[in-house]
């Protein structure tokens, strides 16, 4: 068995958002064909009580910590050298030194670095000789564009600024790697499009999976609702600022007139570290924060439908996907179905997509109209994430790019 050294900005565990979803179980499917040495950062005290549960896949790992108020101040430095702040934020002498020793005593061949920041600890000319592969996941310097039309200056300009240099560093590091992989077809176009001096073929997309035995409908969940609620539901880390954006947009502007119109109706936000803008929204009537919850699964299976109602969106979003595992029916944007490839002509009979407003309304109030309909939309989905993303089959490109 050959090693494999496996560099994540964010330890793979628990997959409970976005970032950790992929990189877990890439992994898991790494670790079926190769001895993995990982090293990773913990920028969450609660995650270091998961160590021995990733151990369990690795040779060894290497976990550096990161407190993120003191990585910001420290990537401030990337204003006076010029590079993507983004940069300094990840850098550590001790994963350095400990990814050199690796690579040395152990012969490593092969590497997979997820998310940009980590391609600068292997950009030293010794580690051209290894078959280097960036998974990108999305284009991550196209979300810094999104993020600076939506801020006031000077957040815009530094927004902007993070923008353009971590796509001169990103397209210098697919120069240099040997493949540079995206989560969808979609944003490998998109880089395609960006980094016109890259070979092509050189650009692909591995696409994510979703774990249908854990994400199961015939399963039983206990209510966390009452009887008389008529339940839209948001799921994600509530810290992110994408989330923020798409709750705060949905309960002011799109649930008080599902609620006029349909005065049992609740809008439950379910996700951890609720930011204080998310917090304000529990005062409208009808909203709901959950803060930390221990399985979000019940709060998906007993609700009327899914919300995803992102105006801010790269890559896959996992919310979407695990909605569609429980057999439930997603009301969502196009900015939040990007990527995905579900439709109702494609056999993913409970996708209702809209954009502004009004129409978020009309389709939501639709589908709380008729429940029993909407029951059955929604198991046309699970069945079409059965056909289209299972991890092991859309992984198995991974491995054939490493070798």
């Amino acid at each position: 068995m050959h090693d494999l050294l496996f560099l994540v900005h964010r330890i793979p565990f628990p997959p409970n958002k976005g970032d950790k979803v992929r990189s877990f179980h890439l992994l898991r499917h790494l670790a079926q064909h190769y001895r993995v040495w990982l090293g990773t950062f913990i920028d969450d005290p609660d995650d270091g009580r998961h160590v021995d549960e990733v151990r369990r896949f690795c040779a060894d790992v290497y976990c550096a910590p990161l407190e993120p108020r003191r990585a910001k101040l420290w990537s401030l430095r990337g204003l006076a050298t010029g590079e993507p702040l983004s940069l300094p934020y990840y850098r550590h002498a001790g994963l350095q030194a400990w990814i050199d020793r690796v690579v040395a005593e152990q012969r490593i061949e092969r590497v997979l670095t997820f998310s940009s920041p980590m391609a600068q600890y292997l950009r030293c000319p010794p580690y051209d000789r290894l078959q280097r592969v960036m998974d990108f996941v999305d284009v991550d310097s196209a979300k810094w564009a999104q993020y600076a039309d939506g801020k006031p200056w000077p957040l815009s300009w530094i927004y902007r600024r993070e923008s353009q240099r971590l796509l001169a560093f990103e397209r210098a590091v697919a120069q240099e790697f040997a493949a540079s992989v995206f989560v969808t077809e979609d944003e490998a176009a998109l880089f395609r499009r960006l980094a016109p001096e890259i070979p092509a073929e050189r650009v692909l997309a591995v696409s994510n999976g979703v774990d249908t035995d854990y994400f199961n409908p015939e399963r039983e969940y206990p209510n966390p609702y009452s009887a008389a609620e008529q339940v839209l539901v948001f799921t994600g880390a509530m810290d992110y600022w994408a989330n923020v954006d798409a709750v705060d947009g949905f309960a002011r502007t799109v649930f008080p007139d599902i609620r006029r119109a349909a005065p049992d109706s609740q809008f439950y936000i379910v996700g951890a570290r609720p930011a204080a803008a998310v917090q304000d929204l529990a005062d409208l009537p009808g909203v709901h924060i959950t803060g930390t919850v221990p399985d979000v699964r019940p709060y998906i299976a007993h609700a009327a439908f899914s919300v995803a109602p992102l105006r801010i969106a790269r890559g896959v979003q996992n919310k979407v996907l695990e909605a569609m595992a429980m057999g439930k029916a997603v009301l969502a944007t196009s900015a939040a179905m990007e990527g995905i490839g579900a439709s109702p002509q494609g056999g993913a009979e409970g996708i209702l997509v809209a954009d502004d407003p009004v129409t978020l309304a009309q389709q939501a109030l639709a589908l709380l109209a008729n429940r029993e309909e909407t029951g059955q939309r929604g198991c046309g989905n699970r069945a079409w994430v059965l056909r289209h993303y299972d991890w092991d089959i859309n992984l198995s490109r991974m491995a054939a790019v490493l070798e």
